[in-house]
């Protein structure tokens, strides 16, 4: 539904383009390794499996959900926040429909805000 693999990766390669040029995004780009490269591939096949198409990031990563992959970054609502805000806007600079765009956006966020959640009560 949102245009496949090519979709998924400009969209993936335009939310770490915004985390990595703008200043708005400067703690969230701090929580990442200086080469984003490796997390281009590993988010585009993340998010390919989770939109229902191939399954091969979860064949790769067996028994790994998003919350144990990040529970030891120290994200906080801050930082969830502007990761919302580049996948929403990577999203809508996509050729992704829009109303499909805004739930995918909707359900990535709730995510990000549960992983922001779960750090600080962990804390």
């Amino acid at each position: 539904m949102v245009g496949g693999a090519v979709v998924v990766r400009n969209i993936v390669d335009r939310f770490y383009d915004l985390m990595d040029q703008e200043d708005a995004y400067r703690e969230l780009r701090a929580l990442h390794a200086p080469e984003l490269g490796p997390m281009r591939v590993s988010l585009a096949g993340f998010l390919n499996a989770w939109l229902g198409g191939p399954r091969d990031w979860f064949d790769d990563h067996p028994g790994v959900c998003m919350m144990s992959a990040h529970a030891r970054l120290p994200i906080t609502g801050e930082t969830a926040d502007q990761w919302c805000d580049a996948m929403r806007r990577a999203i809508a600079d996509s050729t992704v429909d829009p109303a499909l765009g805004v739930k995918m956006a909707e359900a990535l966020s709730n995510m990000a805000q549960g992983m922001a959640a779960r750090a600080a009560s962990a804390a």
